[in-house]
């Protein structure tokens, strides 16, 4: 069985990357013949295809730019789309827009949105931002033109189900796998950033951005300090978020925030080890499922995540949540509980590292896609009606033209007649 896998991979600095190899390895120790296709090199998948049909296209699709490119053949060579967040509005809109192709944006946003009024695309063509981009998730062309979509998340595939009845929609554990600390990295990197034994370290792990509620952390921690814990903050990832040294230094919390940068794969566990708790927020959501908090999970951290929706099933044993109606007070309550339990952290810690053996090893996301692969090879392309003409069409009408005026049959190149 051989699949073609389009997906960003390392050394791109993205969870989607990281989660696509670490579930590589085991599908194809299983037998199945996988070729991977990255922006670099996406174009080779054309006439490898036509040499020798794959029987099934993979497609690893999230909302940012590393996935630009698989738009080009999401559309023409229907598969199986791994839908990383259930909202792709900021890359899509971001992509049509910076190539000037105002008129593909709001022909794409009218079929993705039939009920919105047109005047909803104006938003993003005059270059606001914010909400609008989580009302419209501009997913109906992507989920009606595959054979199955494949969520992480559970609510979420029950909401798409009900949004799109005549879609197949399947759910794949993101699983992360088992990772090595080094030697006492807890003393190194803590006497590294002046953390002392007796301090209590939050770890905020991952991609820096406003979403991860960066700001609300930062206050809640100098509430925490106020009182007079003794509390610390590692932010653990590559910086997105303008400001955010100023940010620090305006709540005077300098001397108790770490900022690390981005961190290696081959380094998560020990950061993590340095850490006591970790805080994985996030407002507004893409429905995502957040890889950071399950890499806690596999590290026996408690966790503090944001009370979403989709994040209704995290049993209170692995994560205390924080309700967004109140959330500075809610979160400072959350660190504050745990920053002072010694006996609750342990015990949540545990549960954490059970929650993950039982749901989210590398292994139980293999079998899951296994399941959910076998299951699209036997779907049929859909056929969905009034696709907006930029996605079907190919584009190849004039090289065509060109080829056959000397002779040569674009579908089949042998067959040259001199």
């Amino acid at each position: 069985m051989r699949l073609a896998w389009f997906s960003p991979l390392p050394p791109a600095r993205t969870g989607i990357a990281g989660y696509s190899a670490d579930v590589l390895p085991p599908l194809e120790a299983a037998g199945l013949r996988i070729d991977r296709f990255e922006s670099r090199h996406a174009h080779d998948f054309v006439w490898r295809h036509r040499q020798r049909p794959y029987d099934l296209v993979v497609y690893q699709l999230g909302n940012a730019a590393f996935h630009d490119y698989m738009w080009g053949y999401l559309f023409r060579y229907p598969g199986l789309v791994v839908l990383h967040d259930a909202r792709l509005h900021h890359a899509r809109a971001a992509q049509l827009l910076r190539d000037a192709r105002v008129d593909d944006y709001r022909a794409e946003f009218a079929y993705d949105h039939p009920g919105a009024a047109a005047a909803a695309a104006e938003y993003a063509i005059e270059d606001l931002r914010g909400s609008g981009f989580y009302r419209w998730p501009m997913t109906r062309t992507v989920i009606e033109s595959a054979r199955l979509v494949a969520v992480h998340n559970a609510s979420i595939a029950g909401d798409l189900r009900t949004q799109y009845p005549a879609a197949k929609i399947a759910r794949i554990r993101l699983g992360t796998p088992e990772r090595r600390t080094s030697p006492d990295a807890r003393g190194a990197i803590r006497a590294r950033h002046g953390i002392p034994a007796s301090g209590v370290a939050f770890v905020a792990f991952g991609f820096v951005t406003a979403e991860k509620r960066i700001e609300p952390i930062v206050r809640a921690l100098a509430s925490l300090i106020s009182r007079g814990v003794d509390a610390h903050l590692l932010i653990a990832g590559e910086n997105g978020y303008p400001g955010l040294d100023t940010l620090i230094a305006a709540h005077g919390v300098a001397p108790r925030v770490h900022v690390m940068g981005y961190i290696e794969d081959d380094r998560v566990a020990d950061v993590l080890a340095a850490g006591d708790i970790s805080l994985s927020l996030r407002w507004p959501s893409a429905g995502e499922t957040s890889g950071s908090w399950i890499e806690s999970l596999a590290a026996g951290k408690p966790t503090i995540v944001t009370a979403l929706p989709h994040n209704a099933d995290v049993p209170s044993a692995v994560a205390l949540s924080v309700d967004l109606l109140d959330e500075d007070a809610a979160l400072v309550a959350a660190m504050s509980t745990l920053a002072g339990d010694a006996a609750l952290r342990q015990r949540m810690g545990l549960a954490a590292r059970e929650y993950w053996t039982a749901n989210h090893r590398v292994e139980l996301m293999a079998e899951d896609y296994r399941q959910v692969i076998a299951q699209a090879i036997a779907a049929p392309d859909p056929q969905p009606a009034g696709l907006p003409a930029h996605l079907t069409d190919d584009y190849s009408s004039l090289a065509t033209a060109i080829a056959r005026e000397f002779g040569i049959d674009p579908i089949d190149p042998g067959s040259v007649r001199l």
